[in-house]
């Protein structure tokens, strides 16, 4: 069976909603869009364009090779629909998790993380070297299941095009059944944010479910407005530097590792890990805001 393309149908929808969230944040007097900034992320969406072509060729081939040895004859029948879904979504949180959680995957994902402001031009920011990477391998499970290289692939698809929408601030809260079901911007705000309390949460695709149920889920506060960005922010917009800062930290720290356990935890330790003792983890960050947190106030 021959899926269409849910990204290729959304993208004029992408536009539209673009151009209306300007108008909405112009009537609202609001500056959340930096004109260079939203470049940068379109240059970045168009840009992802052509290593998303290795989808169509290499990884479906190395797909289908899994399939062959499936463990059942799933199809397409339409509980096949309902079960990709949630196991395709499950996939995702565990790639997009692993992503904030080793250097090397971060290296990949970091870019959309970049932008310092927050809108639906900062969905389009996406990776140029994911492929390259091997971050697809969170999925190949679902075809050893069984199900079909054409199915996974549309459900990623609509996987992607939910996720734009909620890249946005201009819906403030959702009804209580949604926020607690599906991924909503509320949970993907702090998603974005480099705030402490809020570093290294709410990994989901469209389901929030996850992160409740593995301890990954932090509810926005209304009180601490999200900062948006990386721990360090790079200053550019710069598609190509956006796109290959972090490989080159990485290759540079992998220079300088003085040991094999150095570069093994330079390549998939935590991102902010340095041989020396020096670095900053977002688990250290975190420990250092809690410890403050927890301190008397003098």
């Amino acid at each position: 069976m021959t899926l269409p393309d849910p990204v290729f149908y959304a993208i004029p929808l992408f536009g539209l909603l673009i151009a209306a969230e300007l108008f909405w944040m112009k009537r609202q007097g609001g500056v959340a869009y930096e004109y260079k900034d939203a470049a940068a992320s379109l240059s970045m969406g168009f840009g992802s364009l052509f290593p998303g072509l290795l989808k169509g060729l290499v990884l479906y081939a190395a797909f289908e090779w899994v399939h062959g040895f499936a463990l059942f004859d799933i199809g397409y029948g339409w509980w096949a629909f309902v079960a990709i879904f949630f196991a395709e979504d499950f996939c995702y949180y565990w790639f997009h998790r692993l992503s904030h959680e080793h250097r090397i995957w971060w290296a990949a994902h970091i870019n959309h993380h970049s932008s310092q402001h927050y809108n639906l031009s900062t969905a389009l920011r996406q990776t140029w070297t994911g492929q390259i990477a091997l971050t697809w391998l969170c999925w190949l499970p679902l075809s050893l299941l069984g199900f079909p290289t054409e199915l996974i692939f549309f459900q990623m698809g609509v996987s992607l095009v939910y996720q734009f929408w909620i890249h946005t601030e201009a819906v403030h809260r959702l009804p209580v059944w949604f926020e607690a079901v599906f991924n909503t911007p509320s949970h993907h705000r702090v998603h974005h944010a480099t705030n402490p309390r809020y570093l290294d949460a709410n990994y989901a695709g469209i389901l929030i479910i996850w992160d409740r149920l593995f301890g990954s889920f932090v509810p926005e506060d209304d009180a601490e407005p999200c900062r948006y960005g990386i721990v360090k922010n790079i200053g550019t917009f710069n598609p190509l530097i956006i796109a290959s800062h972090e490989w080159v930290a990485l290759g540079r720290d992998l220079a300088r590792a003085k040991s094999w356990r150095g570069r093994l935890m330079t390549l998939f330790g935590p991102p902010g890990w340095r041989e020396d003792g020096q670095g900053s983890t977002s688990a250290d960050i975190k420990r250092l805001w809690r410890s403050k947190q927890a301190a008397p106030a003098e």
